[in-house]
């Protein structure tokens, strides 16, 4: 059973005359404990195929399950249920709350579910993702790539199926992005929750194992990244010249 797979998915923004077509029969399939990239250009659909994933747009056609679920049938309610269960989402912008510790943002998906945090779960998670002693901390005492740690800690604490990932080092300076980079390969191998990220870096991208390029709403060409940043925008160049 794949851990994501989207088959015929299309969505659009706006109504006649204004309507842009996002994404057009867009179908993609993603391998337990795979870490796939999805670059293209902006507006090619990229960050909107995540966000229907999330199940936080409705799909305007086609299917997406995760974990053998159709997230695409779901009621918004159940969408967000299964989201706190099954799926992991790391922003560009962190999407913190300020008002919590770090520990309290990172265990907010299982306690917004009625769970029972696990505390030796959320205290081994912080010392992988190098926080440990920072679990009393405030978003705003950290440096940004901590925070986006913290974000990445909360998308997994609750082991999902799936991580999906936009632009998580878009805000970020050279050394924490590659940082990040080195965080989510390693992260990968050891939690093994598949890994489906967003971004316009080649850099990134060759963080992980194979690369899709979409144009005109659906995916162009799809490569190994032999994690080669240089290969990766090559194959780039070639896609959209």
């Amino acid at each position: 059973m794949e851990a994501l797979k989207a088959t015929g998915v299309c969505h659009a923004y706006g109504r006649g005359g204004a309507r842009v077509d996002v994404l057009k029969d867009f179908a993609l399939e993603l391998a337990p404990g795979a870490f796939e990239v999805l670059m293209g250009p902006s507006g090619s659909g990229k960050s909107t195929f995540l966000h229907l994933a999330a199940g936080l747009l409705t799909c305007g056609a086609g299917t997406i399950t995760i974990g053998g679920t159709e997230v695409t049938a779901l009621s918004d309610s159940a969408a967000a249920k299964f989201r706190r269960r099954h799926v992991g989402v790391v922003f560009q912008g962190f999407n913190l709350l300020d008002t919590l510790t770090v520990a309290e943002n990172v265990m907010l998906p299982v306690r917004l579910d009625h769970g029972t945090p696990n505390r030796d779960r959320l205290d081994a998670l912080l010392a992988k993702l190098g926080l440990a002693g920072k679990a009393a901390r405030r978003p705003t005492e950290l440096s940004g790539g901590e925070r986006q740690r913290v974000a990445i800690a909360r998308a997994l604490f609750a082991e999902p199926d799936v991580i999906l990932a936009d632009e998580p080092t878009g805000n970020l300076d050279v050394v924490a992005a590659k940082g990040i980079c080195e965080l989510l390969r390693t992260l990968n191998a050891d939690e093994r929750s598949a890994i489906l990220l967003v971004t316009h870096d080649p850099v990134v991208a060759a963080a992980a194992t194979r690369v899709h390029f979409l144009r005109d709403g659906a995916v162009a060409a799809s490569v190994e990244t032999q994690h080669d940043p240089a290969l990766v925008s090559r194959r780039y160049l070639e896609t959209y010249r």
